[in-house]
């Protein structure tokens, strides 16, 4: 009696390892399938977004660490003492044409070849080309030595710097919206800042442990190269791990006709002109408080530079800790929500905020963590609402050219404006262009469709 009681027993724990079995292999993608068609690949979800936000990091630690380093760069390749006459032409397009040129064309470009070819290879394009210009940057000659080719060469590596940042926002945003789980994409979405975030404190940190270990010689004589032959390495690291990525366009799309480079313009203008107008005051808000504000505080307050640049690191990590909160709450609440609450919050905040701001170490720590958390409410959700504007056919090009068009007219140009507003002597006026750029895109938040439940085409 005893031994066929026991039998049923062993029987039935068979059963169970039998299911769990059963049930780790489905949590397996089944072969041919591709990334994102079935919702219980939880392992799969995070290696992608290792993935998306390594190569990220990476890609935004090269573009930060030559913002950095311009001062020496510009002694050594545009000297102000240069017989030719070309030389302060290229430095000044050096900094406009990446800014304001090249990277709506690599949103375009890159974005295109992510819809065509897929993601994972966009993303490995993105990679190494910001590698390859990485590493140009390093063995550039200098002026002394080539004379105006350096310059040249040194332009041709920001172009393609331009180029790879602009294409990297398309790719980077539809493959971690694409690669989020069900109610998760706005925590996928949020990564975005984070690496960003995080690539531009290494690239500062790795910037003044040169400058504080190196004399003002080594730093001119080959200091100034070494972060950009880091760069270059850590762009083979997230080469090899975005290889390894899983790709998130259907098979559907894959198999489709492949859309031409402008048939997202074409056939969705009124999503594109929605796109500039998501970004707009998001990404004016983003620059003022994350770039030109420890500068703001130097020219406006006199704040000492390096009570400036210490509030403005510890107020960065404080923002890029924020990213996954806001994120995990847009899933919860939706996206306008939040959208309104930072738009509404600066338009209304940033004039008594930026007036805030005095000689005062704590004070403009203050008035940037707070900055931040209202910011959080547009960048740990912005590649979701924006990969939820366009169909996946076209979703990175669609995304990728009015994005980066957007950042350059309004984002790139902060500085130049607040810098225009001092010479003007209306230092008062630059917090009012913020103020009503964030009250456009307040209006244009009030008419979005709040899509945060909806399922996503891929």
């Amino acid at each position: 009696m005893t031994q066929s009681r026991e039998q049923p027993q062993e029987t039935a724990r068979e059963a169970g390892k039998s299911g769990d079995r059963d049930q780790e292999r489905a949590q397996e993608p089944e072969p041919g399938r591709r990334f994102g068609e079935s919702g219980r690949w939880h392992r799969g979800r995070g290696r992608q977004l290792v993935a998306a936000s390594i190569g990220n990091g990476v890609e935004w630690y090269d573009w930060f660490a030559y913002s950095f380093l311009a001062v020496y760069i510009a002694d050594e390749i545009f000297p102000k003492g240069a017989g030719s006459s070309l030389v302060p032409l290229l430095s000044t397009f050096a900094v406009f044409a990446v800014g304001f040129f090249m990277r709506p064309v690599g949103g375009l470009l890159l974005g295109a070849v992510a819809d065509r070819a897929g993601r994972r290879a966009a993303l490995t394009l993105t990679i190494l080309l910001m590698g390859g210009s990485s590493l140009l940057v390093a063995v550039t000659p200098t002026y002394a030595v080539a004379g105006v080719f350096g310059p040249v060469v040194l332009v041709v590596a920001r172009l393609v710097q331009g180029l790879s940042v602009g294409g990297e926002f398309a790719a980077s945003t539809t493959f971690l919206v694409e690669s989020a789980g069900p109610g998760r994409r706005g925590l996928f979405s949020s990564f975005q800042y984070v690496s960003t975030t995080a690539g531009q404190l290494v690239a500062s940190g790795i910037a003044a442990l040169f400058v504080s270990t190196l004399d003002d010689g080594q730093m001119h004589q080959w200091g100034w190269r070494a972060p950009f032959v880091i760069g270059a390495l850590l762009s083979l690291v997230g080469f090899w791990v975005r290889r390894g990525a899983q790709e998130t366009r259907s098979e559907k799309h894959a198999g489709g006709p492949r859309p031409g480079l402008f048939d997202a313009l074409r056939s969705h203008p009124r999503e594109s002109l929605l796109i500039v107008g998501i970004t707009a005051g998001g990404t004016i808000a983003y620059y003022v408080w994350t770039s030109y504000l420890p500068t703001y505080a130097q020219v406006s307050a006199g704040l000492d530079k390096g009570d400036a640049l210490v509030a403005g690191t510890i107020s960065l990590v404080f923002f890029m800790l924020l990213q996954p909160l806001g994120g995990l709450l847009s899933d919860r609440v939706g996206r306008k929500p939040l959208l309104l609450a930072f738009a509404i919050g600066f338009a209304v905040l940033v004039v008594p905020l930026l007036r805030a701001v005095s000689d005062s170490f704590v004070s403009l720590l203050l008035v940037q963590c707070a900055g931040m958390v209202l910011l959080t409410g547009y960048t740990a959700i912005a590649a979701a609402v924006n990969a939820e504007v366009f169909p996946a056919r076209v979703r990175a090009a669609g995304i990728g050219f009015p994005y980066s068009l957007a950042v350059a007219l309004f984002g790139g140009t902060a500085p130049y404006v607040g810098t225009l507003f001092e010479e003007l002597e209306l230092p008062d006026a630059f917090p009012w262009y913020v103020a009503v750029l964030c009250l456009l895109s307040a209006l244009v938040y009030l008419r979005l469709p709040e899509r945060a439940k909806e399922e996503l085409e891929r």
